[in-house]
């Protein structure tokens, strides 16, 4: 009984020996075999990176396009803005570069109103066009104002009347005591350079050096154009018309004669009256200027 349990304890302890044994040898021979074949630790080591890049790329996934996303819009966002800068500053340019234009059309359609009105007005004085001798006609009522008158021919319309506040009896006066020089001045301005010196609107007035009032243009009325038509006929002389009108009964008193035009620039022009018997000396003298 004994030796029965003895074999069977002994065989039992064989085996489990047997069997560690052989699990060691079994180890260690994988150990040897790595050591000896380094593929196979590479392929270990790199199945255990794959696994840790597997995860640190999924990290980084995760973390990587929100970036790249942030980074696009803003980008887009940029581009957009400059876009919008530059239609911006485009606009401007073509709207400041219209006002520019319509200003300059504007400008030079006034300026071409002004010349075409300027030459409206004077249409008939440049027909006449007045030379170097002329007819002049002094004339006005006992108690009224003197009235120059100068025109191209005793039929044509006059290229300059003026209205004198100098009552007519003081310039006969004047006459009669000697030469009589009359002068009338009126302001020279920037805005009058495309304007003639004989459609100038108000005068100074001085005669013989002695300061009379204001002269004004006038248009040649039917009283004027009567007046005028009476002493057509004559071409050197002084009188008296009587008045037709019951309104304006009083006489009229003219003198009428021929006179040298001198025009000393777009500023200056004289009339000088012209008299056989005066051995040359102009008994009246009138003079325009702008000063």
């Amino acid at each position: 009984m004994k030796t029965i349990m003895a074999k069977s304890f002994q065989e039992l302890s064989s085996k489990k020996q047997f069997n560690w044994t052989t699990k060691v040898s079994n180890e260690e021979h994988q150990q040897e075999v790595a050591e000896e074949d380094p593929c196979l630790k590479a392929s270990s080591n790199t199945n255990n990176n794959t696994e840790d890049g597997k995860t640190d790329n999924i990290k980084l996934s995760s973390l990587k396009p929100p970036q790249l996303s942030n980074s696009k819009s803003c980008s887009l966002n940029t581009i957009h803005e400059d876009k919008t800068q530059d239609k911006k500053s485009i606009q401007e340019s073509e709207t400041s570069a219209s006002s520019s234009v319509s200003t300059r059309r504007k400008a030079v359609v006034a300026k071409l109103k002004s010349v075409l009105a300027s030459l409206g007005r004077n249409r008939g004085n440049f027909q006449q066009g007045l030379g170097t001798k002329v007819v002049g006609t002094l004339f006005g009522r006992k108690h009224g104002h003197v009235h120059f008158a100068f025109q191209k021919d005793p039929n044509s319309q006059p290229a300059f009347l003026v209205e004198l506040a100098t009552p007519i009896s003081g310039l006969v006066h004047e006459m009669s005591s000697g030469l009589v020089r009359i002068a009338l001045e009126c302001d020279k301005t920037d805005e009058k350079k495309s304007t003639r010196l004989l459609d100038e609107p108000l005068w100074r007035t001085y005669c013989n050096g002695k300061k009379c009032g204001f002269a004004s243009t006038r248009e040649c009325g039917a009283k004027e154009k009567q007046i005028l038509k009476a002493v057509e006929p004559i071409s050197m002389g002084a009188g008296v018309l009587p008045g037709n009108d019951e309104c304006d009964s009083e006489d009229v008193m003219y003198m009428r004669a021929k006179f040298e035009r001198v025009v000393g620039s777009r500023d200056s022009e004289a009339f000088y009256m012209m008299n056989p018997d005066s051995d040359g000396v102009a008994e009246l003298s009138i003079y325009l200027l702008r000063v």
